[in-house]
């Protein structure tokens, strides 16, 4: 009777093994109606998304074209598996199932490849040294210290108040909030001026599949409302006048792979509906099953899924700014998925004295690159909060929005560059540019600086003579091609910072300068020639 008993025991523990379910993403190898879609954009994106690319002369391509409707469906009905979420940008399903009902997808003709949330079930899998740390990232938590003081300190530190001075505020400008949920957005005082202005354009509950945006917790509220939030002599958020969607992607009742399938889903709607910015006060390195995991080396920019995700809304022309993570002092002190995505903006917090916060991830990323890209105060930082009230809170979740607000306006004031050119520029101007550091990146921005700057290139390229240069970007030398009266002219190249770190005259047989010393990076470069001045920007390789 015992050895029976034990028997079933073994069974019955191997059966539960075998039906474990697991997170999985299902790739399709191609988009059979690829050509039908971009010959009709308007059945995959907006107006305002098509004039965007247009703008940034950015072609719609097989990524904006949707996953084919008939392997979603084929996938649906295969046996034992549930499908969470889809990504036309990846062309992938995210499924749950056993591992035996998962593979045998891979028998569908049109599968590529299926990848594991748990990356040792993959065959291409390297051995990886699992990271079993299991504390919680409290990244949807804030505490309320004070409940006086306003913001000013916050968008001072940034030098922004020179945009709102000549009314770039955001008007025009669309922001994607991806976060936790909105409760208080629909009743707070703070927000009764974006209500009463229309400046909620919508958004969507991808936890629960619904229209609901004011439920679920509090923590994109307070997010919206370091841009958004207004109370008359006590509270400006960042960007008062842009316009919002808010999108819920995030479940705070539990950490799982599928919180980043459901961002990349966001990003594809903000992207479809146009906006310009997404905001994102979220990031993933552990999960509640530790299998699933991410490690440092994972950090690299183009490996977890979300963070691909986050590289594809960035060749759509959007700007994405998304917190560093509050892990500074923590066993786990790097930063998260998306931030570690190369396009990405990624943000630190420092104090009101721009000091950095010691909650705020280190950098670099797994492959050596500087993240965080710049900080913005998120340690005493001016928030309305759970009770609709003005309070201070700490968290780099705060210092994402802030930037996230006064790019927008910056954006607004010069709508012709590029979300390239934007970022470059906000890194270029901060305090640590030519000497970053791991946790606080290049520092603290001065779109001040940024505005001046890019005030007088517009006011002096109105002139009555251009000369040609090439290559941009460069890498050894640039070059020059002559207007038929001219036989020389002055060159000076200056940093963002209005440094002037070369001067040259070129003539036209010596008609090129050598840039290779310079570092990587934006330069503005004066050609000046008798009384007149041309100003062009390059970017150094």
């Amino acid at each position: 009777m015992k050895a029976k008993l034990l028997t079933y025991l073994l069974l019955f523990s191997l059966s539960n093994i075998v039906a474990q379910v697991e997170d999985a993403w299902v790739y399709f190898k191609n988009k059979p109606n690829e050509a039908t879609f971009i010959q009709a954009p308007l059945t995959m994106l907006s107006q305002r998304a098509i004039d965007r690319r247009t703008r940034f002369n950015i072609p719609i391509d097989y990524i904006d074209v949707p996953i084919e409707v008939s392997y979603i469906n084929q996938v649906k009905n295969s046996n034992g598996i549930v499908v969470k979420a889809t990504s036309k940008w990846l062309n992938a399903l995210h499924v749950q199932g056993n591992q035996e009902d998962i593979n045998n997808l891979k028998s569908l003709n049109f599968v590529s490849k299926i990848e594991y949330a748990d990356r040792s079930l993959n065959s291409s899998s390297k051995n990886r040294n699992k990271q079993k740390n299991t504390f919680k990232n409290d990244k949807l938590k804030f505490t309320t210290d004070f409940n006086y003081g306003n913001a000013t300190n916050q968008i001072e530190m940034l030098k922004g108040t020179i945009l709102h001075q000549n009314n770039f505020t955001g008007e025009g400008m669309q922001i994607a909030v991806i976060d936790g949920g909105f409760i208080g957005v629909d009743n707070f005082k703070a927000f009764e001026r974006i209500r009463n202005n229309n400046q909620i354009l919508g958004g969507y509950n991808f936890v629960e599949r619904n229209d609901d945006l004011y439920v679920r917790d509090y923590h994109g509220m307070a997010v919206l409302s370091t841009i958004a939030g207004y109370l008359e002599n006590e509270f400006t958020g960042t960007s008062p006048d842009a316009q919002f969607y808010l999108f819920i992607s995030e479940d705070s009742t539990q950490e799982v792979p599928l919180e980043e399938s459901l961002w990349i889903e966001a990003a594809e709607k903000a992207d479809s509906l146009g906006v310009d910015i997404i905001n994102t006060s979220l990031g993933y390195t552990t999960f509640d099953n530790v299998n699933y995991n991410h490690l440092y080396e994972d950090l690299d920019g183009k490996t977890t899924f979300i963070t691909r995700g986050a590289e594809i809304a960035f060749s759509r022309g959007i700007i994405v700014v998304n917190s560093a993570g509050n892990e500074g002092n923590s066993t786990w002190n790097y930063i998260s998925a998306p931030a570690d995505a190369s396009s990405v903006l990624t943000i630190g917090a420092v104090n009101s004295e721009s000091i950095i916060a010691n909650f705020s991830s280190y950098g670099p990323t797994f492959d050596n690159r500087i993240k965080p890209d710049v900080c913005a105060q998120g340690e005493g930082v001016y928030i309305i909060d759970s009770s609709g009230n003005i309070a201070t809170s700490n968290g780099t979740s705060f210092s994402s929005p802030i930037i996230a607000g006064m790019t927008a306006c910056l954006w607004q004031a010069f709508p012709t560059k590029t979300n390239t050119e934007i970022i470059q520029l906000i890194k270029e101007s901060a305090h640590l540019y030519e000497s970053p550091i791991n946790q606080e990146g290049y520092g603290i921005p001065n779109f001040e600086t940024i505005y001046s700057l890019l005030e007088s290139e517009e006011i002096a390229n109105n002139v009555d003579f251009e000369f040609v240069y090439y290559p941009n970007p460069a890498n050894e030398e640039l070059k020059f091609k002559f207007p038929a009266e001219v036989e020389e002219f002055d060159v000076e190249i200056y940093t963002i910072l209005g440094v002037e770190i070369l001067q040259n005259k070129v003539t036209k047989n010596n008609p090129s300068i050598p840039v290779s010393n310079l570092t990587q990076g934006l330069y503005f470069v004066h050609l000046k020639l008798n009384d007149k001045l041309q100003k062009i920007k390059i970017f150094k390789n």
